[in-house]
């Protein structure tokens, strides 16, 4: 019974918090904060007993809240500042969508005074059209005049900012789309990719071709485009290098270590014999049998083939405007090849498990020169990727 009464008091103080923070939200003027919570406790259940305090704090909240936006828009609209419409269009689309959360839930009875809450619903779907209209107009004679007077990428960006929104308030509206494409072209900004080799190392194609993989990259710049295939009529705004310094190879090597290992082992068995030379019987009478133990050795012969490539390489990024070096970084990476095979001279029993494995390898070619580079290049992909996909030239 007591767990009863404690679930209970702890509804109740939850229902009572609800309406309490919903209380104090209309009172500090947060009135679609307040209608928020309403409809949502109201949605769940608008004829509980508990949620009847909604419907009032509801019921004043909207009343409120819809005097205060029309008196803000009616304010907006005497200014005559065509930059308000936006402002005015949004409001009035909240407005009307607050009436449309708010519809499906009447009637809303109110228990102790016996009648329906009320709500002032009033059509704003003229003004929305109208507000609409004016704003298009604005967005699109605003957007025309960026791009016909704009002497800045900045400019084209804005208007193409201008244009898109009006496409999604207003799809199809005169030539938006057209010149959408129009500022979207003269607000972006070119890079030049080029590779230079400064070293005696030829550089794998495959490596060169992956690390002008722009596409791979995953670069989220929608106002920036990289070509690693410049082209003749595009005006490139800056220039990325990069420059191999150094391509080291070592020579292929061999060592070889050469470990003896001894073991005892089970050879057999025996019996016990006692100090005097007499097989030991357990109580049963039964002979009694201990392992016979010798120990045998082993050569372990370790061959460790290895080869190692490193690059050191510098990617530079030049305003070509200015002619000035914006940034550099130092790029570097390592590959080794390691083989390990062996063979052994004596018993291989005296082996632990980790060195019989090496027991089953033999000897591998080497990689070639240009592999080595190749591997040792995926670090630098990473690394390059890692510059360019978070580069930021403005």
């Amino acid at each position: 019974m007591k767990k009863v009464l404690l679930l209970t008091a702890i509804i109740v103080l939850a229902a009572c918090g609800g309406v309490k923070k919903t209380q104090e939200a209309l009172n500090t003027g947060n009135y679609v904060t307040a209608m928020n919570k309403a409809i949502k406790n109201l949605s769940e259940n608008k004829t509980k007993k508990g949620n009847q305090e909604y419907i009032t704090l509801l019921e004043e909240a909207f009343a409120k809240h819809a005097e205060r936006e029309q008196q803000e828009i009616a304010f907006l609209q005497n200014d005559g500042n065509p930059a308000n419409l936006e402002n005015i269009y949004n409001r009035y689309l909240q407005l009307k969508q607050i009436q449309e959360r708010i519809k499906p839930l009447l009637p809303l009875h109110i228990n102790d005074e016996g009648r329906n809450a009320k709500f002032n619903f009033v059509n704003y779907d003229n003004k929305i059209l109208a507000t609409k209209d004016d704003l298009s107009e604005h967005l699109y004679e605003n957007a025309s005049s960026l791009l016909a007077n704009a002497k800045y990428k900045a400019d084209f960006r804005a208007a193409y900012d201008d244009l898109k929104y009006l496409q999604e308030i207003n799809p199809g509206y005169k030539e938006t789309v057209a010149k959408m494409d129009e500022a979207y072209n003269k607000g972006l900004e070119y890079v030049r990719v080029d590779i230079a080799n400064q070293t005696e190392q030829i550089i794998p194609e495959r490596l060169e071709s992956e690390l002008l993989d722009f596409n791979a990259f995953g670069i989220d710049n929608f106002w920036l485009q990289y070509h690693t295939n410049p082209l003749a009529n595009v005006k490139y705004d800056y220039a990325m290098n990069l420059d191999f310094m150094e391509i080291n190879v070592s020579p292929e090597r061999v060592n070889e270590t050469q470990i003896i290992k001894e073991k005892q082992i089970k050879d057999g068995w025996e019996y016990l014999l006692d100090t005097n030379g007499n097989v030991v019987k357990d109580s049963l009478g039964n002979k009694i049998k201990v392992d016979k133990m010798r120990t045998v050795t082993c050569k372990f012969f370790q061959f460790t083939q290895t080869k190692s490539a490193q690059i050191g390489a510098k990617v530079r990024f030049t305003d070509l405007n200015s002619g000035q070096e914006i940034n550099a970084y130092p790029l570097s990476s390592q590959f080794v090849f390691e083989h390990v095979f062996a063979n052994y001279q004596g018993d291989k029993r005296a082996l632990e498990d980790d060195l019989l494995v090496f027991l089953n390898a033999r000897e591998v070619p080497f990689p070639s020169n240009e592999q080595m580079v190749y591997d040792a290049g995926e670090d630098l992909k990473a690394r390059l990727k890692g510059i360019v996909s978070k580069y930021q030239f403005n």
